[in-house]
């Protein structure tokens, strides 16, 4: 059974960091792409960030490009999101998500940025 976790999530200024984490179980996570998703309210989900299989191969949607960085623990099946120069326009719920193994998603991680 797919499982992700995520976790991190909280409440930052505008202009400050936080590091997401995501804890995959339940299928090969060392073959599969992995991918950050978030929702704002109000909005539809969306993609943000992708890594390959082995990490070689990162992607970005412009508005997170130059300030998130996408990683990958394959010996401990996490992914990361490190975020850095926050802004209000980052609020939202960011969720890890396993393409090859569609709708099985997390409960996600609750990010506010705010002064």
């Amino acid at each position: 059974q797919v499982r992700l976790v995520e976790s991190g999530g909280g409440l930052v200024q505008p202009g400050g960091s936080l590091r997401l984490s995501c804890q995959a179980s339940g299928f090969n996570f060392r073959t599969s792409t992995m991918t950050w998703y978030r929702q704002a309210p109000g909005t539809e989900r969306e993609i943000i960030a992708l890594i390959s299989e082995t990490g070689d191969f990162t992607n970005y949607v412009n508005s997170v490009k130059g300030r998130f960085i996408i990683s990958r623990d394959n010996d401990k099946n996490t992914v990361d999101l490190q975020m850095n120069s926050l802004k209000s326009e980052d609020t939202a719920v960011y969720y890890c998500y396993a393409p090859a193994f569609s709708g099985n998603w997390g409960q996600g991680t609750q990010v506010i940025v705010s002064a």
